[in-house]
């Protein structure tokens, strides 16, 4: 049993090396329909709306999502951008090759440019994409390279950036477990997925890494099923 007041620093299965291609599939498969029939992608969206002010018929809009994953994310905005005849282009960058080969594999149609490397070691300011974002990836880290993870993100991009991702709380981390043992066939969702929930930051442990990061003016809205989406827009 879990103590959910206090953040847990274990890491999770994915973030291991040498797990097996199949493996690493099924998991993203898995973390695609999550974020479907949770609303992961609806965030995703939502985290765009905020950043575009005007939104023009045949307008350019470049998109970067670090921590990518499977791709899915940004297949689910390349379908929203078609929709509203937004001409889009992608980066998704990945430390995992194994992630980033399911992308390519998933989405050869996407326009995107696909970056196996870390995040840190990625510099875009000579042509910075509109927006940056991560989805389910900040979790992944301790407060202090967050910190440095926010520098990175408002510095590489024109118009802003938003962050998707889970809030601590006893109800998310049961119902999560309970459906990942009930229908997952992964065991790396079935680990990671309750234990990323036990890995997720309140609102008020944001706002301490905000401002050590010296960035005041941002935006935090609590979403279904217990996330977060922190927009901050550039020239603030």
């Amino acid at each position: 049993m879990p103590d959910l007041k206090e953040r847990s620093y274990k890491k999770e299965l994915l973030d291991a090396d040498g797990i097996p291609f199949e493996d690493i599939r099924e998991n993203m498969r898995e973390l695609n329909t999550v974020n479907r029939l949770l609303g992961g992608h609806k965030i995703s969206l939502a985290g765009i709306h905020k950043l575009i002010e005007k939104r023009v018929p045949g307008m350019a809009l470049s998109i970067c999502e670090i921590g990518c994953g499977g791709g899915d994310n940004l297949q689910a905005i390349n379908n929203w951008c078609r929709k509203n005849n937004i001409h889009a282009s992608f980066t998704g960058i990945d430390i995992k090759k194994e992630c980033i080969d399911f992308a390519q594999e998933q989405y050869p149609g996407l326009n995107a440019t696909w970056i196996c490397k870390d995040y840190a070691q990625v510099d875009l300011t000579a042509k910075k994409p509109d927006i940056i974002f991560s989805s389910l990836f900040c979790h992944h880290f301790t407060e202090q390279a967050l910190v440095k993870m926010l520098h990175w993100m408002k510095a590489n991009s024109s118009k802003g950036f938003f962050i998707n991702d889970l809030q601590r709380h006893p109800l998310a981390y049961y119902s999560i477990k309970l459906l990942t043992r009930i229908f997952s066939k992964s065991y790396l969702v079935k680990n990671d997925a309750p234990l990323s929930v036990a890995r997720g930051f309140k609102r008020k442990e944001w706002e301490v890494i905000f401002t050590s990061a010296g960035i005041l003016q941002y935006s935090i809205v609590w979403k279904w099923a217990f996330r977060y989406l922190i927009v901050c827009k550039n020239g603030q």
